[in-house]
């Protein structure tokens, strides 16, 4: 049994599996999620568990080279916002692109983690770094 990390077994895979540049997307209960994408449903209810929530455990387990957002968090989700730019290391560049775009582009994403977040635009795209 695993003694530490992320239990999921599903997102420990994802994890796993990732190589530099890999896309992998952590969405609010809204977003939708391309047929072709595989999707690890976290969602349990309203809230539970949260974007924020969900993004720390992700953090802990992936080297991120840069993160994209909607640009639309800006002004209707700050708080949320405010979370990214606390958790995030200095050196990870940070893209904002429409929602629209944002949506088309997560289809390039190995998986995308669905959380109960119920908040507008919460949600990030993480492009993986090299560990070495």
């Amino acid at each position: 049994m695993k003694k530490k990390g992320i239990l999921n077994s599903e997102i420990s895979k994802v994890l796993s599996d990732m190589g530099h540049t890999d896309m992998l997307t952590i969405a609010d209960c809204g977003l939708p999620v391309p047929n072709e994408v595989r999707k690890i449903d976290l969602a349990l209810r309203f809230g539970t568990p949260s974007f924020v929530e969900t993004l720390t455990e992700v953090l802990k387990d992936i080297k991120v080279e840069k993160i994209i957002l909607a640009e639309e968090i800006k002004e209707n989700n700050e708080y949320v916002l405010k979370e990214i730019n606390n958790l995030l290391d200095d050196k990870v560049e940070v893209e904002f692109i429409s929602h629209n775009d944002f949506k088309e582009l997560t289809k390039k994403s190995k998986a995308i983690i669905r959380t109960g977040e119920n908040t507008p635009y919460s949600n990030i795209i993480l492009v993986s770094d090299c560990i070495f």
